[in-house]
């Protein structure tokens, strides 16, 4: 594989696996949003220069998403006991809930959409699995939060 098809590889699987954990309610997060959301679930009691110093995106963007994200609802803030003048970041409970309802759904149902033939959506399903046990660190984790946002209108 050359890495033009690496490249193409990577950018089909991440559209799926966005497909997988993105609903109409999420999808209205900005990809800043999301890049921000997804850095403080991985790294929970982060302050904003944490963030940017991570993502590498300016303070001001970093600043505006979070407020956005709090907003929603979606990130909590508490004041740094060690300095009262940083504010100290975590996903919430309610994004720590979309993310988990939304990371447990199985993957071939959308492998089987993106491929017509049942038994090669079966064969990516667990080539993808052995990829994921090669190529990714430790133990399987919880999918990214991509899937945080807001309720959807009748709930909140």
């Amino acid at each position: 594989m050359d890495g033009v098809r690496l490249l193409r590889l990577g950018k089909r699987l991440t559209e799926l696996g966005r497909a997988m954990v993105t609903d109409h309610a999420s999808a209205t997060l900005t990809p800043g949003e999301i890049a921000v959301i997804s850095d403080v679930y991985q790294h929970p009691g982060s302050s904003v220069q944490d963030i940017r110093v991570r993502t590498g995106f300016a303070q001001s963007h970093v600043s505006t998403s979070v407020a956005r994200l709090r907003e929603r609802g979606l990130l909590d803030a508490a004041p740094d006991p060690a300095d009262g003048r940083r504010t100290l970041l975590s996903v919430s409970t309610l994004a720590r809930g979309y993310v988990r309802a939304r990371a447990t759904r199985p993957a071939e149902p959308l492998l089987a959409k993106a491929l017509a033939d049942p038994a090669q959506a079966r064969r990516a399903a667990e080539l993808l699995d052995e990829l994921a046990a090669l190529l990714l660190p430790g133990p399987p984790v919880p999918a990214p939060p991509d899937a945080a946002g807001p309720p959807p209108a009748d709930q909140g």
